[in-house]
């Protein structure tokens, strides 16, 4: 199956919005949903260049962006390994004492029914290619509107897939960054999970220290800091309601305020939820405001996709749900992937293949999702502002990140919250 808006095609919602429109908080329909927008303003891995003194180009720059997410296999041979390293992450999906012999297991056995769907979207994740997009994007409008960072290059850390965050992190110590330049861990999750964000977290600290060694031996390696949650930025909310209301638009005035709204994210296993973790509540809230934005026009739930495994996961589960409403004669629903950053499996099979494939057979003739963000030109303005405002404020990271999960044990959790706070705070006083 080929990308749902390939990038000549993208509509309203992507690079043929003119940068000078602006966002209103109305309460009307379209007609007053306007773009959020703030002041004017490649490939994703830079290459590799001499060494570049942070002087030699602008005040502090230049400034490495480095987003990190998931990834995907972008081609079927890649399918196996990704899946054998997600299932290794005992962040992700905790398997207990028995993670290195499960993890492999279960990963062997999914491999071919995996393989079959990547198959179907096109026999890959596009999710490097949007990111690469995404980043790079950024980067030119970060350019203009930050000429004391300049200039800022794009890198990709995926957590499963190429590029690898061993690989990003050769590839800046490559590029001079290791005489203090400076460097920003971008994730593309906006709201915080510790199996997500956490994880990838915790990936860029390992990496740190065997190629860097421990701080306290090297403080004058790579300076990082960290933007580590934006589930509420106006930006991301403005680009979400955007894509909803073209969705909306296509129902018949008459009946378009009892589409019901269906905010779909990942799930996470009950045993993370129950251990403290903040994701539900993130979630949850970039749903309020975006429904704020949009005026509360629509009935709306929130549920959760991709569960894994036997054990208890956060629900109720997007398939499930979307069927009880066709069942009970709701026929006119959005699917809405409120936790993605742009398009992947979960949205281009599981979603557009499965859920809404099986929806409409039970007679669910109205069952749609909105688009996902991808190359949304309100998302990459949105991008670049949270990046500036980060750049600008002069902080390590936010106050939320030195705060650990209730029920958090793990070592290797705190040892990395505490260096990526190392940088001009009390660290003993906040991490906890």
């Amino acid at each position: 199956m080929a990308l749902r808006t390939p990038l000549n095609r993208l509509s309203k919602s992507s690079l043929s919005i003119p940068s000078t429109t602006t966002y209103t908080t109305s309460t009307k329909r379209s007609s007053s949903l306007r773009l959020w927008h703030q002041p004017p303003s490649t490939r994703s891995m830079a290459t590799v260049v001499p060494p570049v003194m942070q002087s030699s180009t602008s005040r502090s720059g230049p400034t490495a962006i480095v987003f990190m997410n998931m990834g995907g296999p972008s081609t079927l041979p890649e399918v196996g390994p990704f899946l054998s390293r997600l299932f290794a992450d005992a962040d992700l999906i905790p398997l207990g004492r028995l993670q290195s012999y499960l993890g492999p297991l279960i990963s062997r056995r999914r491999t071919p029914k995996i393989e079959i769907q990547y198959a179907a979207i096109g026999g890959g994740s596009p999710i490097r290619k949007w990111s690469e997009y995404q980043s790079s994007e950024m980067c030119k409008v970060l350019d203009q509107q930050c000429p004391e960072s300049a200039p800022h290059k794009p890198y990709l850390a995926f957590r499963y897939a190429d590029p690898l965050t061993e690989e990003m992190y050769h590839r800046l110590l490559a590029d001079g960054f290791g005489k203090q330049g400076r460097a920003v861990a971008f994730t593309q999750y906006p709201q915080y999970s510790c199996s997500t964000t956490g994880s990838s977290l915790n990936e860029l600290w390992k990496w740190r220290t065997r190629l860097e060694g421990p701080y306290s031996s090297s403080p004058s390696g790579i300076r990082w800091s960290v933007i580590d949650r934006w589930p509420t930025h106006p930006g991301l909310i403005s680009a979400f309601a955007q894509n909803i209301q073209t969705q909306l638009d296509t129902y018949p005035e008459e009946t378009r305020k009892d589409v019901i709204l269906l905010f779909s994210a990942h799930s996470l296993p009950m045993s993370v939820v129950n251990r403290g973790d903040t994701y539900p509540a993130e979630v949850a809230a970039t749903v309020h405001a975006v429904l704020q934005r949009l005026g509360f026009q629509n009935p709306y739930r929130l549920c959760w996709q991709s569960q894994v495994g036997p054990s208890a996961w956060l629900g109720a589960q997007t398939s499930d749900t979307v069927m009880n409403y066709v069942r009970k004669g709701h026929k006119d629903m959005i699917l809405i992937p409120i936790a993605f950053t742009s398009d992947h499996i979960e949205t281009l099979y599981e979603l557009d293949q499965e859920v809404i494939h099986e929806a409409q057979k039970e007679g669910g003739t109205g069952v749609k999702r909105a688009e996902s963000l991808n190359g949304s030109r309100v998302f990459i303005e949105a991008l670049a502002d949270v990046a500036r405002e980060h750049l600008r404020s002069g902080e390590s990271c936010s106050r939320q990140m030195g705060m650990r999960c209730q029920g958090c044990k793990s070592e290797r959790c705190l040892e990395q919250k505490r260096f990526f706070m190392n940088t001009g705070r009390e660290v003993e006083e906040v991490v906890r």
